[in-house]
């Protein structure tokens, strides 16, 4: 049984006035191992979520080959392996450089871009941001300034549904229903050809920013500037590239990600806590006709022209969710123990058994192992935080106390 629980409000935190840090970006990536507790950890970045099947075989080799077998999928569409032994740096760098997933060793922990994962297969898009998705991850591994993000700076490719445009993203670009887009920061309007240069110039004007200012900002919500002097500075810089833009209204209707199973000709599937085995990314990639797409929402959209009832049947069989009713995609956790040092619990087991907690109430759960809350999506949710000496502690806006108590009184024993 879980340990009892104690309800306590979650205030919003407000934008940072000024940021100090004693140190660089820590942020892993391919070539920046992290060390953990249960091994070393690669942070593999996948702009939009789009692998081939011969990239997404590679990825299922070298967890094989050098990790625990298994692939983590995160909030932003990446893919994680854990338990790497020591030394691995160098052939995990070759495996992912022959597959192509190392374009630019330089840039590889700044090609952090989420895009709208059913954009051209459902029809509900207004465009397909395929061909944005292409050239902005171009332009970023071509910019020597864009090597000054951090690995933790996002950009959105928004098709027009709203669906990866309420991620926080620092930089947004929303399809029109004219062909053109919207840029935020900015808020401004641009033409749909010049919508991957103009999410780059607002990158390098965030980055021309923290130099002037003086700050340690790593995304735009950690500068000391009002919205309208980070508008004028994107404006400017716009302008210096010849970019046509005007002022625009922002758009703020948002839609979900794709819920579990048919979706146009797709299907679409939710991995449980993010944790994929050898045997369900083998599955995956046995289904898929040329590519995978992860989604932000620890999920997979597969395109399966051919016909989808089979597809869906196979990844059902092998414990990935495909039945829209399941509570798993309202329920996340961070690794936990014995994999973080940090973790005061195994919140992923403990997520697992209490899961039916998640149909007795509206909003999402994302259980952590400690105050930092990692990997904590964006979103209303109620967090389910493991504390020091056992036990958990609830956390929500105080609006959802009803919510709160229904959860303390499903879990506590």
């Amino acid at each position: 049984m879980l340990a009892a629980m104690s309800t306590a409000e979650l205030r919003p935190t407000s934008q940072a006035t000024a940021v100090s840090r004693d140190r660089g970006d820590a942020c892993p990536g391919s070539l920046r191992l992290h060390a953990a507790d249960d091994g070393a950890l690669a942070r593999i970045r996948l702009p939009g979520g789009v692998l081939t099947v011969r990239q997404a075989e590679a990825l299922g080799e070298a967890a094989r080959l050098l990790g625990d077998g298994e692939l983590h999928l995160t909030s932003r569409g990446n893919v994680q392996l854990r338990a790497l032994r020591g030394g691995c740096g160098s052939e995990l760098a070759a495996l992912l450089d022959a597959a192509g997933l190392l374009p630019s060793p330089g840039h590889e922990r700044v090609r952090n871009i989420v895009a709208s994962p059913l954009s051209g297969l459902d029809g509900r898009g207004l465009c397909d941001v395929r061909p944005w998705l292409t050239a902005l991850d171009a332009a970023l591994c071509a910019s020597e300034a864009a090597r000054g993000l951090s690995g933790r700076f996002l950009f959105a490719l928004d098709d027009g549904r709203g669906d990866v445009a309420g991620l926080g993203a620092d930089v947004t670009v929303r399809a029109t229903a004219d062909g053109g887009a919207l840029l935020t920061p900015g808020a401004v309007r641009v033409s749909g050809e010049d919508a991957p240069r103009a999410a780059l110039v607002a990158a390098e004007a965030f980055l021309d920013t923290v130099a002037v200012s003086g700050t340690q900002a790593w995304r735009i919500a950690e500068l000391a500037l009002t919205e309208d002097d980070l508008t004028r500075t994107v404006h400017r810089r716009l302008a210096d590239e010849d970019i046509g833009h005007r002022r625009a209204p922002t758009e703020t209707t948002r839609a979900d990600g794709p819920s579990p199973g048919v979706v146009g000709g797709a299907v679409s599937v939710h991995v449980p806590l993010g944790r994929l085995s050898a045997r369900q990314w083998r599955e995956l990639t046995d289904v898929a006709d040329g590519e995978l797409r992860l989604t932000p929402w620890r999920g997979v959209v597969l395109p399966v022209p051919g016909g989808t009832a089979e597809p869906l049947a196979r990844l059902c069989a092998v414990g990935l969710v495909t039945d829209p009713a399941s509570p798993w995609p309202r329920v996340g956790a961070c690794i936990g123990t014995p994999g973080c040092a940090r973790s005061h619990a195994d919140v992923r087991a403990d997520a697992t058994r209490a899961l039916g907690v998640a149909d007795t109430v509206s909003l999402p759960l994302y259980w952590s192992g400690c105050e930092r809350r990692c990997g904590h999506p964006q979103g209303e949710r109620i967090d389910v935080i493991a504390v020091p000496g056992g036990g958990y502690r609830l956390s929500a806006d105080p609006s959802h106390d009803s919510h709160l108590a229904a959860v303390r009184a499903a879990i506590t024993p």
